[in-house]
């Protein structure tokens, strides 16, 4: 693990030479595409030439951030101790533990859970399974896609013999995800960021999941108190374990009626200083953000912030 953070040169350095001693000259090109290294000058030098300028002149513009997940992903091609050990101590804090359940899209009552199996945290919707939508597959390294959550629908409502629609089945789960939405706030923000970076299936821009469970208490319908937030608005799940919650607050946040609520408003920043403590982003809309608000410029402007924070100036990670 690296004793301090390395400059963006070091790293653009330590990656063209894992290029070098790993990839033929012929493939440098195919394999800079694949992993997002795109090219950015009119003319640039000859992998044939210099394999390691080639790569460190794709590479001079991007930032650390952006740095950090380019080596991660030539990780995942093949083992360089050096480089690995570099970026070592990068990987943000994010959550600590796996992503076991994701429950969300929850459309109607609350869906009836049950352990199945209590040693692997196997879980098993025995009422109102119809309500919501259980993704159970392991999550990647680099967070949820909207390729991928694609793929696990086209999966699980894909007709057997029959070759799969996947523009159609795009649509189709964003219908069905749009379907959970309660306000017309909340259905712009999805309708904005999905134009943007899910109008494609295979797109592999971070899925913006609506309605997901954090808690789950199946008794606060028995007279005793409903735990604080049991879903969320929306998720990001991002590369290095980063969990972004967006909520969008209406009146209720932080009113009883017309009149200010102290009490609600403390509980609502309460467990946000929860949520952060335990390594979740929160970022908060007010509802009235979006009243006579009906452009989609400035709800862009926060998400392509936000993304070239943590996904760096390249967000595309397979451009398509």
């Amino acid at each position: 693990m690296p004793t301090s953070t390395p400059k963006p040169a070091a790293l653009r350095t330590a990656i063209a030479e894992s290029f070098r001693a790993n990839v033929k000259s012929y493939r440098v090109e195919e394999m800079c595409d694949a992993m997002g290294i795109t090219r950015i000058a009119a003319e640039e030098s000859d992998p044939f030439s210099s394999k390691s300028a080639f790569v460190e002149n794709r590479l001079l513009r991007r930032d650390l951030p952006a740095l950090v997940l380019i080596a991660q992903r030539v990780l995942r091609e093949w083992d360089d101790s050096d480089l690995e050990s570099m970026i070592g101590g990068l990987s943000g804090r994010g959550v600590d533990g796996e992503m076991i359940n994701l429950i969300f899209a929850a459309d109607g009552p609350k869906p009836d859970i049950v352990l199945d199996d209590a040693l692997n945290n196997r879980i098993r919707i025995t009422r109102n399974a119809r309500n919501c939508l259980v993704y159970d597959r392991p999550l990647a390294p680099e967070g949820l896609s909207w390729a991928a959550l694609v793929d696990w629908w086209v999966t699980k409502t894909a007709s057997p013999g029959k070759e799969p629609d996947r523009l159609a089945a795009s649509r189709a789960l964003y219908t069905r995800l749009a379907k959970s939405l309660d306000s017309e706030p909340e259905q712009q923000l999805f309708r904005a960021y999905c134009a943007e970076y899910a109008k494609a299936p295979d797109l592999d821009y971070p899925a913006l999941i609506p309605q997901v469970y954090l808690h789950y208490d199946p008794y606060s319908h028995l007279g005793r108190p409903t735990l604080l937030r049991q879903r969320m608005d929306f998720l990001l799940l991002l590369p290095r374990k980063v969990r972004v919650v967006i909520e969008i607050d209406g009146k209720h946040h932080y009113a009883e009626g017309d009149r200010a609520d102290p009490r609600r408003y403390a509980q609502m920043v309460t467990e946000d200083r929860r949520l952060r403590l335990t390594g979740y982003e929160v970022y908060r809309f007010g509802g009235q953000e979006f009243v006579g608000n009906t452009g989609s410029t400035w709800i862009l402007a926060f998400f392509e912030e936000l993304l070239t924070i943590h996904l760096g100036d390249g967000h595309v990670r397979h451009p398509n």
